[in-house]
């Protein structure tokens, strides 16, 4: 007759359950910060882009008018930039309304304050000076500097051409 083998009972130990799962937890971690480094990258490339878009159209506006707007014009320290809407829509019809919103910035927030914080852009006309405070009514505004703060590096800032 046949003999019956005992066979040695197959599966993992929990020592190897430990270890992949140690090794899934190393992946999952890799990816995830490869990930986030790109979003990152990716969001300091829009401000940038963004920065040059509003320097394009400020240059432009300069062309036309003599002078830069000056922060009221673009909602320096304003909440929301509802009448930057209505300003970039009469005066800098080529500026997208969301090139004035920072990346990680609320929804629907147009403002661009008077420095650059972790979600708004900084906006500041001046005088030929550089430091004197300005205004459009008093066609003065010669200068501007644009400010954007990227995350992981230090501050952007765009001057005017003029």
């Amino acid at each position: 007759m046949s003999s019956l083998k005992k066979h040695a009972q197959q599966g993992f130990t929990i020592v190897e359950l430990l270890i992949v799962i140690v090794v899934i937890g190393i992946l999952a971690a890799l990816v995830i910060t490869t990930y986030n480094g790109i979003q990152q990258k990716g969001r300091n490339t829009e401000r940038n882009t963004d920065l040059k878009a509003i320097q394009g159209q400020l240059e432009a506006y300069y062309a036309q008018k003599g002078f830069y707007p000056d922060s009221s014009n673009l909602g320096a320290g304003g909440v929301d930039g509802v009448n930057n809407v209505t300003f970039i829509k009469a005066d800098m019809k080529g500026l997208d309304k969301e090139a004035l919103r920072d990346p990680k910035g609320p929804v629907n927030n147009y403002s661009l304050g008077t420095t650059a914080s972790a979600t708004q852009y900084g906006y500041a006309p001046t005088q030929d000076d550089g430091t004197t405070a300005c205004t459009a009514a008093a066609g003065d505004c010669t200068k501007y500097k644009l400010f954007a703060q990227p995350e992981g590096g230090t501050l952007v800032t765009v001057e005017s051409l003029n």
